[in-house]
């Protein structure tokens, strides 16, 4: 019998996409296996496909906040499409797939506040869950209600925000092997809060180069109580480029791809930075850009 016969869903498995078309950086080698889902049913399939075959799992959103590698991933990517939203009074369910930067202007338009920083993060609601992904003040964790996870094995688990440890750009997801089907969200009435959702835009417009392929900030902010960009821009590392990788001049916690930079660009540039900094400032900056 065919592998596809033995699931719910016709396995579409593509071959020889490349992970640059899924990377905000535009980087990224070929994939050797490729699936696009829209349910947590085509998840469980995929991940049994995945077993089947022996092959990896690499969960895909919005392709930000990575850093893909030029040889590729000789596995099986999934696109995570699972973008369905439910509107309640004050609370929302929301797939894992969902933009985002989207949920953040739709909420505030409603009043809702609680998730206006998200707008003009480029992430999935599951991709801004497993990063905590947070600005201005706020985190996705602050206003969580509860989180479907799917495990490898095909097993569904319900977690309530108050079993689930996050702290700043960490969730307890990035130790578990599986996927984030959906969640639920509890916000507040606040009539400022479009308001506040503008003003916030508007900020990152002006201060961050959203024109520019990048991965957003490559760093954390240390706890020493100058950001990560104004240590390297005190540095004067702003504009160091090396190979098709420049570091913004708008915002030195950016890296941007110039033209045709590869992921080794991008790693020498990530080192020379930590080694400039450590140098003259005594502070190891930290990865926040996760490296494949």
């Amino acid at each position: 019998m065919p592998y596809w016969m033995r699931y719910t869903m016709i396995i579409n498995v593509q071959k020889n996409r490349s992970l640059s078309e899924f990377s905000t950086f535009g980087i990224g080698g070929p994939i050797s296996h490729f699936i696009e889902v829209k349910t947590g049913a085509e998840m469980a399939d995929a991940f049994a496909f995945a077993k089947e075959q022996s092959l990896p799992c690499l969960i895909l959103g919005k392709g930000s906040n990575c850093l893909f590698p030029d040889e590729g991933f000789s596995g099986l990517a999934i696109l995570n499409k699972i973008d369905f939203i439910e509107w309640g009074e004050g609370t929302l369910r929301v797939g894992s797939g969902y933009n985002f930067s989207l949920l953040g202007v739709q909420t505030a338009r409603k009043n809702w506040a609680g998730l206006e920083f998200a707008s003009g993060i480029p992430a999935t609601v599951g991709g801004a869950i497993f990063m905590n992904a947070g600005a201005n003040g706020g985190s996705t964790s602050d206003c969580l209600e509860t989180v479907t996870f799917l495990d490898v094995d095909g097993q569904k688990h319900l977690f309530q925000r108050s079993e689930l440890s996050f702290s700043y750009r960490h969730s307890p997801f990035q130790q578990m092997r599986g996927a984030i089907l959906e969640a639920s969200f509890r916000l507040k009435p606040e009539p400022t809060a479009r308001a506040k959702q503008l003003q916030i835009i508007d900020y990152r417009l002006k201060t961050q180069p959203y024109n520019d392929k990048s991965a957003g900030c490559v760093f954390r902010n240390p706890e020493t109580g100058l950001s990560a960009g104004a240590l390297i821009e005190r540095c004067g590392l702003k504009g160091l480029t090396i190979g098709g990788a420049k570091i913004s001049e708008m915002h030195a916690n950016f890296i941007i791809n110039t033209e045709r930079a590869t992921a080794q660009d991008v790693k020498a540039l990530i080192a020379e930075i930590q080694a400039r900094v450590q140098k003259q400032t005594g502070v190891r900056l930290e990865l926040e850009v996760r490296i494949l």
